[in-house]
């Protein structure tokens, strides 16, 4: 499985999403340039976290209107793959890709601690390898986290079966709980906290290795057992 890693400046999370990718999982990855890139022939599309274009508007409000973005949405629409964590959310959303808002945590406060997720759908590209109802560890490290969504998305958000994952334990105010949202298709996941910091014991949870570990499950499932 081959893995795109999709770097703006002011991405800090890159080298993160690489590793989990090449030395945690063990698959291909590419870092690209956002300018760059070609998203072409990669079997997955990675959206890191940090400050992209220094957070100015909005978080990821000037990253959604690049070039590569409209890369993204063919990708999307062709059903690959795309997770975007935090910053990675946040362009995702900023671009229409996925539904609602990101907005100030509830106490106006960067906040960057581990939070304890609970899995709401275990039927996904990205959470297969978990059971419905876990309960895992993985860290949140955001200042504009809090997602919002008006009643009528919630509720088709509900009815679709896109959350994916909720905070047992709300840091920061969103709407139903929520740390992460898929589109209706089920192939692009936005979430706040990160899994690509949690693949290892060492990082004191390896709970996020399972989401790499689902998607690269589907593709052989997918692509190779058919082969």
């Amino acid at each position: 499985m081959k893995f795109a890693v999709v770097v703006f400046p002011g991405s800090n999370c890159d080298r993160d999403m690489y590793y989990a990718a090449k030395e945690a999982l063990g698959e291909e990855a590419d870092m690209l340039w956002y300018k760059d890139a070609n998203l072409d022939g990669y079997d997955a599309i990675l959206i890191p976290g940090g400050f992209s274009y220094g957070d100015y508007l909005r978080c990821g409000a000037i990253a959604s209107t690049s070039k590569v973005v409209e890369q993204l949405r063919e990708k999307a629409e062709a059903g690959v793959p795309i997770l975007g964590v935090c910053n990675g959310f946040q362009i995702l959303v900023e671009s229409g890709l996925l539904p609602g808002a990101l907005m100030r945590n509830k106490n106006l406060k960067f906040m960057c601690h581990f939070e304890d997720l609970v899995v709401e759908n275990n039927e996904t590209i990205f959470t297969s390898n978990y059971e419905k109802g876990e309960v895992i560890s993985i860290p949140i490290a955001h200042m504009e986290g809090n997602y919002y969504c008006d009643e009528e998305t919630l509720a088709s958000l509900r009815d679709n079966n896109q959350i994916v994952f909720t905070y047992k334990n709300n840091p920061n105010g969103s709407a139903a709980d929520i740390a992460g949202v898929t589109n209706e298709r089920g192939n692009v996941l936005g979430m706040m906290p990160h899994p690509e910091r949690a693949v290892e014991a060492i990082l004191n949870s390896a709970d996020g290795l399972k989401l790499f570990q689902s998607m690269l499950k589907n593709w052989r499932e997918t692509y190779v057992a058919g082969a």
